[in-house]
This record gives C-alpha cells, structure tokens and sequence, in this order.
C-alpha cells in the first residue's frame, strides 16, 4: 500500500521555543491553549518543557543570583527575666497571665487550687 500523502516532521527553532515556553510560565497560562494559539499539538509543547526542566535544572538555580539578608539579633531574655507565662482559654474568654519567676511555688499553688 502505498499513500500519495508525504508526512514530514515540523521542525521548531529554539528561540520559536523559547517563546512558546516562556508563554507557558506565565501565571496563570493554561499549555492547552499556548500550544493551540501556536497551532501546535499540546504533547509536543509537554516534551519541550520537560527537556527544558531536564536540561535546565542546574542552569536555572545558578541564574539566581544569592541576597544576603542581614536580620537584627532578637534580645535573648532569660527565663528569669520572662516569668512563667500562662493562657488560660474557656469558650471565647482568653486570659493571659505572667507570673514571676521568683515566685514558682505560688505559682504551683495557684495551678493546684485553679485546677480542682
């Protein structure tokens, strides 16, 4: 059997690609439709984005460029400073509380007699 039709392969630049590809990373593209838009068979623009993720993988983190973030040391307080703190919830009332640390035998106490 012999067919009159002749298939041939359609071949794509690397910068058409490119520009297919870029489409398809913007928020919110849908592939279907840039792939249609490009009247191109939306499996063919899948192969191109996974060779590009394969081929890519080391490229695209070292395009990154590193920003140091200088943050400002947090005032560390000691526990003898802070007190023992308490939040006490029941339906929608909060209560908090901040006892002394000095004072953790009256905080003992005061749990014992709250909690019976």
């Amino acid at each position: 059997m012999t067919s009159d039709k002749t298939t041939t392969r359609r071949r794509y630049s690397a910068d058409f690609k490119a520009q297919v590809l870029g489409e398809c990373d913007a928020p919110g593209a849908s592939v279907a439709k840039v792939a249609m838009s490009h009247s191109i068979n939306t499996n063919v623009v899948h192969g191109w984005r996974k060779l590009a993720r394969e081929a890519g993988a080391t490229s695209a983190v070292s395009s990154r460029e590193f920003v140091p973030v200088v943050l400002p040391a947090a005032p560390m307080q000691s526990v003898a400073e802070r007190g023992i703190e308490v939040e006490l919830r029941r339906g929608a009332v909060t209560m908090k509380i901040t006892w002394p640390s000095s004072a953790t035998a009256d905080f003992a106490v005061w749990t014992r007699e709250l909690l019976r």
